[in-house]
């Protein structure tokens, strides 16, 4: 019987680096560069551009689904973003930045009938994901679908790991982890290290209430280290988030999910190739390397 849990896994790792570089490409920056937005610091785009397809959303809002945020960090830059540009400003800056990134990225590649049969399989994952309980997929679904096969390709993707994303959200919610709580759970996997995940603006304060509070619970140790119990925890959030992102690999079965696997791969190697992403992030995709020949 195949495991669908397993393949959503599988396939986010293979398609999270070519939507992810839309947050640190030269050809988007200088997009929302020249709608006003100060591009010396990750923040401002990203929130607009993360957020642009719920329209003018609110600080509480965009807290509620970005999560491991503190507040505070997010109420710095929303609702200001949406003074800078509008939402359907920001929302044709990403497209035309993603399109100017995978053109510079694949060049010829772009006109490779593989690329064309990756997005059409992507985007029948994309289509047959439930968006009930899913705000960001399905912001994000709600969009016109692109015309190129390259751009179709980044949509799905989107589309995919926010439907993924959104559901992370239910599983930490059901294991009883907050905001922080969660980003301190997850350095205590090593899964990455504590100070990646300053960027989320929690204060030293509060990253040791929500540690001193998973110590009590006995998911940490006196190191900060996760306990058997605590990476139990940590191993069930996992467990959850890969079958609720099950649904759309299901209905692309398990050779289509190869198949896109396999026509990815160009896309994949040209993201790794080109140094955009940091080596290490704090998604769980620890160190993203291209694949090596079959």
């Amino acid at each position: 019987m195949t495991d669908f849990a397993a393949l959503a896994r599988q396939t986010w790792h293979q398609l999270e680096p070519g939507y992810a570089s839309v947050y640190f490409s030269p050809e988007v920056a200088a997009r929302t560069g020249a709608l006003g937005y100060d591009t010396g610091v990750r923040w401002p785009s990203y929130f607009a551009l993360r957020a642009a397809p719920l329209g003018a959303a609110t600080a509480p809002l965009v807290t509620a689904l970005f999560y491991s945020f503190d507040p505070r960090t997010v109420a710095e830059h929303v609702p200001g973003v949406w003074r800078t540009a509008s939402p359907e400003a920001v929302l044709e800056a990403r497209i035309r930045g993603v399109d100017a990134t995978l053109r510079t990225m694949l060049g010829d590649g772009l006109a490779d009938p593989g690329l064309a049969e990756a997005a059409e399989l992507a985007r029948t994952a994309a289509e047959a994901a439930d968006l009930a309980g899913r705000p960001l997929a399905a912001a994000n679904a709600a969009l016109e679908w692109p015309a190129e096969p390259h751009l179709v390709l980044w949509q799905a993707a989107n589309i995919l790991r926010e439907h993924r994303g959104d559901g992370h959200l239910a599983a930490l919610q059901a294991a009883g982890l907050d905001g922080c709580e969660a980003l301190v759970s997850f350095a205590s996997i090593g899964a990455a290290p504590v100070a990646n995940f300053a960027s989320r603006g929690w204060s030293e304060q509060a990253w040791a209430a929500a540690r001193a509070r998973l110590a009590d619970r006995g998911l940490l140790d006196a190191d900060g280290a996760a306990t058997e119990r605590g990476r139990a925890v940590r191993d069930e959030v996992e467990r959850m988030t890969d079958e609720l992102a099950a649904g759309p690999y299901r209905t692309l079965g398990e050779a289509g999910c190869a198949r896109l696997a396999e026509l990815n791969r160009p896309v994949l190697s040209a993201v790794v190739a080109s140094g955009l992403l940091p080596a290490q992030s704090t998604l769980g995709i620890l160190t993203v390397r291209a694949p090596g020949p079959r």
